[in-house]
């Protein structure tokens, strides 16, 4: 066996495994869901639902997609324009990815329709995609503190958005070190990749990191950049409203602040690549987040799977009506973005 196919091979086994954890995980989230509920219960709840909350819940949930697009826009100006329609489209074209394939590789697939339809080359798409996590980090630790100035937040959920908080604030540290840095001067006639490391896989992710915060340092010297993150507020905003209005369609008579502290724990549990739509984990912190506000679990259990259900839909009609009329296939894309000659100067997915 050659040292690439032993190292392609090395590769698939270790996605392999970290497929089987995902979904064993997910396993356990749905089981613990479901036990010791009360369907007779549970059916009355699902008969009972207001869908005038319910649909406006979902005309938000669709703006929310849209103030995301014009934020990403002006996150996108040091690299190149791209219209709103096409900005909004890409994004749903990425949100369907991860409504059907495990990992959350939708980031990928929004980055490069971007890339093709602006000219620019994928790792100039990147930064402002780092940059929308940052910002919304950002804002759901602020939101944290809000929710807790106006809703009785349990202890636990404080201490965890104090280690949240903490984690932000680093990061925040290390963008600005990234922004305000200096780059080295380079030498007369000097390759701009020398000085990286030898090894091939350490050089590629120095390359990478050298490039993202080349773009970052650049995106950050613009108007656009706190528009954007100004932007980012009504975004996470929208969102929150969505989830809350479902909870009103359902019957939870919950404050709007207890909606928002509930987004915010099932956005942190989710927040780690796993199964597709996050099925599993979805369910298990939208239950977790009820019950700690004293829901019980068949209304939280019963909740979570219509909130699922009525959120992914959306995603994957618009998602996938925008995926198809980019001229482009989830297969076309991960071939384009594993093909050799691009070089270089392109990362490659590989949870395609």
């Amino acid at each position: 066996m050659t040292d690439s196919s032993a190292q392609n091979s090395g590769k698939s086994t270790f996605r392999n495994w970290r497929y089987a954890v995902g979904w064993m995980l997910a396993a356990a989230g749905l089981i613990w869901v479901l036990r010791d509920i009360h369907p007779s219960k549970l059916a009355g709840e699902l008969a009972g639902i207001d869908w005038r909350w319910v649909a406006l819940a979902l005309v938000f949930d669709v703006v929310s997609y849209v103030v995301q697009a014009v934020r990403w826009r002006l996150l996108l100006e040091p690299v190149g324009k791209i219209g709103l329609l096409r900005a909004t489209q890409a994004i749903y074209a990425g949100l369907f990815t991860n409504e059907v394939l495990p990992m959350r590789p939708g980031e990928f697939v929004r980055s490069y329709l971007a890339s093709r339809w602006m000219g620019a080359s994928f790792v100039s798409i990147l930064p402002s995609i780092i940059v929308e996590r940052l910002f919304d980090g950002v804002w759901i630790a602020m939101g944290i503190g809000l929710a807790a100035i106006f809703a009785p937040l349990p202890e636990d959920l404080i201490e965890a958005g104090e280690t949240f908080g903490a984690i932000i604030a680093l990061i925040v540290a290390l963008f600005i070190y990234l922004v305000l840095r200096r780059p080295r001067p380079r030498r007369s006639g000097r390759p701009g990749d020398r000085g990286l490391p030898r090894w091939k896989p350490l050089r590629a992710i120095a390359g990478l990191f050298k490039r993202l915060s080349e773009g970052l340092r650049e995106a950050s010297r613009t108007k656009e950049f706190y528009l954007a993150f100004a932007l980012s507020l009504p975004f996470l905003a929208l969102q929150a409203t969505t989830l809350w209005l479902i909870m009103l369609g359902y019957g939870l008579r919950l404050s709007f602040w207890v909606g928002v502290a509930v987004y915010v724990i099932v956005g942190l549990g989710t927040a780690l690549p796993n199964t597709p739509a996050n099925v599993g984990s979805y369910q298990f912190f939208t239950v977790l987040g009820l019950t700690l506000f004293g829901v019980d679990k068949t209304s939280a259990t019963g909740f979570s799977l219509v909130a699922f259900t009525l959120l992914s839909l959306p995603l994957l009609l618009i998602g996938f009506l925008a995926l198809s009329r980019s001229g482009m296939s989830l297969a076309a894309i991960r071939d384009e973005l594993r093909r050799p000659e691009r070089g270089a100067d392109d990362f490659h997915p590989q949870n395609l």
